[in-house]
């Protein structure tokens, strides 16, 4: 199987190369350079029409959207190296759950709160990046309540649940989510964030 990973170092591609790394998948890495404009041009639009990192061609044919490659490479390759659980089972409902969670529920949310402190100028407001903490805060405290009865997303073992969740939290942190109020999530973050595979950046 020929897979290729379409990505631009500390983007949103950046989870999968982690993901990737962390089931020590054999892939070859195409830096597609955002900065550059790259992304807008015919042979990668071709690829993926939103004409954003990340893309992921497997035997030649694409796949776009980070969430829904997470998803297929924890079926794909996590259930045989005990990163994934098999469909089925209870903890494979929680594990579409939380992701889907973290990238649609939560991550609504941060971009409201993205937009109200890194957008453009015309539409910051500090009312509305008040508000968008306050709805993350919520967010984080069901979090905390899971990782307060155990030690991982899915139980007592790490799994590739932990990098997808962990990704999208670790961002929020980074724009100023109230990790600090959630003792538990933030424990847990540091111990997802200290995995040698999330140590890429280039």
């Amino acid at each position: 199987m020929s897979i290729v990973l379409y990505w631009h170092p500390m983007s949103s591609a950046t989870p999968i190369a982690c993901a990737l790394a962390e089931l020590g998948v054999p892939h070859e890495r195409v830096k597609v350079d955002i900065k550059a404009g790259e992304q807008r041009h015919p042979d990668y639009l071709a690829l993926n029409p939103n004409g954003k990192v990340p893309t992921l061609a497997v035997d030649g044919a694409p796949m776009f959207e980070a969430l829904a490659i997470h998803l297929w490479l924890g079926e794909r390759f996590g259930v045989e190296r005990g990163l994934w659980p098999k469909a089925g089972t209870p903890e494979h409902l929680q594990a579409l759950s939380w992701s889907t969670w973290s990238y649609v529920t939560y991550g609504a949310v941060l971009v409201r709160l993205q937009v109200a402190t890194h957008g453009e100028e015309a539409v910051r407001s500090s009312t509305q990046a008040d508000a968008a903490r306050a709805g993350l805060d919520e967010l984080l405290a069901l979090l905390d309540t899971r990782l307060a009865a155990q030690p991982w997303m899915l139980g007592r073992d790490y799994s590739l649940v932990e990098l997808i969740v962990g990704s999208v939290i670790g961002y929020s942190a980074y724009l100023g989510a109230p990790l600090a109020n959630h003792a538990h999530v933030r424990d847990w973050l540091a111990r997802v964030q200290a995995r040698p595979a999330m140590q890429i950046d280039a």
